[in-house]
């Protein structure tokens, strides 16, 4: 199994991240529905022009299994870069290998060396398999403080 930072102007890496992403948007925890035909063609050049994405794919031989997007942000109360990860997925007949460990392992890896603060995701309150894995990889809710209780991810479209 091989951890790589894509190279998106790759059109293996590219399509890999389509199909894989697709994948998992078409899975209940993804939303089951296909990303639109728009996104499906644009994504990765889109994020090939943000100098603060990252991809990291996993392969099995030549199959690409595993997928993570991270997003470089801003911590303001550290003051210091922190790298959200947008999207994690391993295809379900290589789940329980391990795969999602070491894409987490190698975007910690990625965060440190750019001197980021934390790494942030959110997680769907029904996805109790990746809470599971987020747990024991060291991801806890976030609190300031107990009086205030855990953050909540919410969204306004535009």
């Amino acid at each position: 199994m091989q951890i790589l930072e894509a190279d998106l102007t790759n059109p293996e890496h590219a399509s890999a991240l389509v199909s894989l992403l697709n994948n998992y948007a078409c899975s209940p925890e993804g939303g089951s529905a296909a990303l639109p035909t728009e996104v499906q063609h644009n994504l990765p050049a889109a994020l090939q022009a943000r100098p603060d994405a990252i991809v990291l794919l996993a392969f099995v031989d030549e199959t690409p299994v595993g997928l993570m997007t991270c997003i470089e942000g801003f911590s303001t109360f550290a003051c210091k870069p922190l790298l959200n990860i947008h999207d994690v997925y391993v295809s379900a007949d290589f789940r329980g290998q391990g795969i999602a460990g070491q894409l987490f392992a190698h975007a910690e890896s990625i965060a440190k060396s750019r001197g980021c603060c934390k790494l942030t995701l959110e997680v769907l309150q029904g996805n109790t398999r990746a809470q599971a894995v987020y747990t024991r990889l060291g991801f806890s809710g976030y609190e300031l403080t107990p009086e205030m209780g855990h953050a909540l991810f919410w969204e306004k479209k535009l």
